[in-house]
């Protein structure tokens, strides 16, 4: 574990502190204006909580009123990373019906792809269905006006293929009340299955899931974050991280991104789509308490919100234990520095980092365990708005 300098006050006072002036400083990015959509809407963007510096396209459409709750840059392109294998998934089972029977290696990799974003799933899929021309059969099927291909130069980077968020909102409502019973129940059953960690390592437990309680089904995206990963003990693949300063038809290929799309609440009540950009050098914990913020703000119809107090933590690859000693198992690791959801506290082994001491343990609901309090951003041993476990 690698915690703070031992000057730094215990549970973080001072780092949050530093943290706020820092962002004041650093971010003042300012998005782009919203294109205006011929589908019925109830805006409600003036409380939609975007942190400075991000930059995000926004659509919440509510499938039981017909109708869009949130709409914010809705049709700005954005590189879509992994939201594109939705687009890959579709055009691999456009031809294979009756029942979408697929060979049973084939099959592996398809709910890899979606449910753990595999990339090298994503790359076979690539090569062998045609590359850009996946995009290019996908376009006309589903009615898609803001989406495009890898910009010239960068034909095998299905990472940077353009999307917005109205577009993502087409693609699911195709799935969800046009495609065929057995093509929806695969792509869905695979999406409402989706791993905590992706095969690359990274947490995709961010946005719609942290926010949320289930029923959900997500497909993440998440590019240009080239630190080692925190979920698992592996290596981010190439291309998720491979990130270029260039841009390409008018889509920022360099400011690291991180998307959060799918359905919410029983019956798929409501789909969201969120895509953002973020400073360089912005971390992926910073990026994933972020886009958090934005997606907890959102009026997303049948969503049941996650109860609990969210706190900011310190500390790289901080574990998550079954039990409140460290000798308990480890469930997993923290993204390094994100905010984490607490729903009660207790005391437990009395843990010593440098010169501070804790016998409180916090528990996370998302993650199923415990991490010491030490490592939360508060000032005191307990935490004030948490109850007791």
């Amino acid at each position: 574990m690698s915690p703070f300098p031992s000057h730094r006050p215990r549970g973080g006072f001072a780092l949050v502190a530093a943290w706020l002036v820092l962002t004041a400083a650093l971010f003042a990015t300012a998005a782009p204006a919203s294109a205006q959509t011929s589908s019925p809407t109830t805006p409600r963007t003036a409380s939609v909580n975007v942190p400075p510096g991000v930059t995000a396209g926004i659509a919440v459409y509510d499938r039981q009123t017909g109708t869009f709750t949130e709409q914010s840059n809705a049709h700005t392109q954005f590189r879509s990373a992994s939201v594109v294998k939705l687009l890959i998934a579709l055009d691999h089972l456009w031809d294979h019906g009756p029942g979408y029977g697929l060979p049973s290696d084939d099959r592996a990799r398809l709910d890899s792809m979606l449910r753990s974003s595999d990339d090298s799933a994503a790359d076979f899929y690539w090569t062998e269905d045609g590359g850009s021309a996946i995009i290019d059969r996908m376009i006309p099927r589903l009615g898609l006006t803001d989406t495009a291909g890898p910009p010239a130069g960068y034909p095998g980077y299905w990472g940077y293929t353009a999307l917005s968020a109205a577009d993502t909102v087409r693609i699911y409502r195709w799935i969800l009340d046009s495609a065929p019973a057995a093509l929806r129940d695969i792509v869905m059953g695979d999406l409402r299955a989706s791993t905590r960690c992706g095969v690359d390592g990274f947490d995709q437990r961010f946005g719609i899931p942290a926010s949320f309680q289930q029923p959900w089904a997500v497909k993440q995206g998440w590019s240009g974050f080239g630190e080692s990963s925190d979920c698992a003990d592996t290596t981010a693949s190439a291309a998720d991280r491979r990130v270029t300063t260039a841009s390409g038809a008018g889509v920022d290929l360099a400011r690291p991104a991180l998307h959060t799309t799918g359905t919410v609440g029983a019956g798929d009540r409501s789909i969201v789509a969120v895509f953002t950009l973020h400073p360089q050098g912005t971390t992926f914990g910073a990026a994933y308490s972020a886009l958090d913020t934005l997606v907890r703000s959102l009026n997303v119809p049948g969503a049941v919100p996650r109860s609990g107090s969210w706190y900011g933590t310190w500390g790289s690859h901080v574990q998550v234990r079954a039990d409140t000693t460290t000798s308990s198992q480890a469930l997993t690791r923290l993204p390094a520095g994100v905010d984490a959801l607490i729903g009660c506290q207790k005391q437990g082994e009395e843990v010593t980092d440098g010169q501070y001491t804790n016998d409180w343990w916090a528990y996370l609901p998302l993650y199923g365990g415990y991490i010491s309090n030490i490592y939360i951003n508060y000032p005191d041993n307990r935490l004030p708005d948490v109850p007791v476990c």
